[in-house]
């Protein structure tokens, strides 16, 4: 399908993107652009690029720039490549958030050649070490402002995706942020508020990690996650998260008022709700 794209850093995300097209032969050549030179000499050595080069010279060869960086900097990088590209070229994102990049690149002239796009998956792991092959498949991936978008930019976006396994789904960018904000990042922000209140207990009792089980594994799982990358995404997602937040701390205090009070059927009623999420997460 391509000559040339250009994956705009290396890691978990552009990794296994770059792997997927090697995979199914959509690619011929992948660049890598990184800001650090030893995540792209690793990604050299692991096969997920073909080349690494400087950003201007990589989008100047590349049919299709995919860009996936931490929120924070991927809008000063996408004015950059915009300001660069061709009427030819597309140009893809993976990123948390959208609202904030969409707004940014509302007014620019090559708009169209733009599709916003946030496969919904991932892990705790990071760097180009953590790409994997296969990654997409029966996943989902949100395509926002499809209506911005170039009818032709769009289609190669949707058909890479669905050549990947993924399920599309479209939505606005603020609304693609909201409800990011409940099944993703207030995930990750319970995760480290979890990880410190059990950090800041094992001060006290050295055992305590030696009685942990799966259960308590699987729950602080994305503590592990990085913050050079979940940090803009919270801060720039703020409004939503903290509306998740506050909704939160509420069930966190009925479960805190029934222990208190010894109401053990209301206790009880809270648990049996919340078991209704296993009909929608089959």
């Amino acid at each position: 399908m391509f000559n040339t794209v250009t994956v705009v850093g290396v890691g978990l995300i552009s990794g296994s993107f770059s792997l997927a097209l090697k995979d199914h032969q959509l690619v011929s050549k992948v660049i890598g652009v990184s800001r650090t030179g030893e995540s792209a000499r690793r990604a050299l050595e692991l096969g997920i690029i073909d080349e690494m080069l400087p950003l201007e010279e990589a989008v100047r060869q590349s049919d299709l720039i995919y860009v996936a960086i931490p929120v924070d900097v991927t809008l000063t990088v996408m004015r950059t490549i915009m300001d660069l590209i061709t009427e030819r070229q597309i140009v893809a994102d993976a990123g948390s958030t959208k609202q904030a990049l969409c707004e940014a690149l509302a007014a620019h002239p090559m708009r169209s050649r733009f599709v916003a796009t946030h496969p919904m998956w991932g892990t705790e792991f990071s760097g180009p070490e953590a790409a994997v092959h296969d990654a997409f498949r029966g996943r989902s991936c949100v395509i926002c402002e499809k209506g911005k978008s170039a009818p032709d930019a769009l289609e190669v976006m949707e058909k890479i995706y669905r050549l990947l396994g993924m399920s599309l789904v479209y939505m606005d960018a603020q609304s693609h942020d909201m409800h990011a904000a409940y099944v993703s990042h207030i995930s990750h922000i319970t995760s480290f508020a979890l990880a410190n209140t059990v950090l800041e207990k094992e001060r006290e009792e050295d055992a305590i990690f030696e009685l942990a089980g799966g259960g308590f594994e699987s729950t602080v799982r994305l503590a592990k996650s990085s913050p050079s990358m979940w940090a803009p995404i919270f801060m720039q997602n703020r409004e939503n998260v903290l509306d998740v937040l506050n909704e939160h701390i509420m069930q966190l205090k009925k479960f805190k008022s029934c222990l208190e009070k010894e109401n053990y059927p209301y206790l009880r009623e809270l648990m049996e709700n919340a078991n209704k999420i296993g009909r929608i997460l089959r």
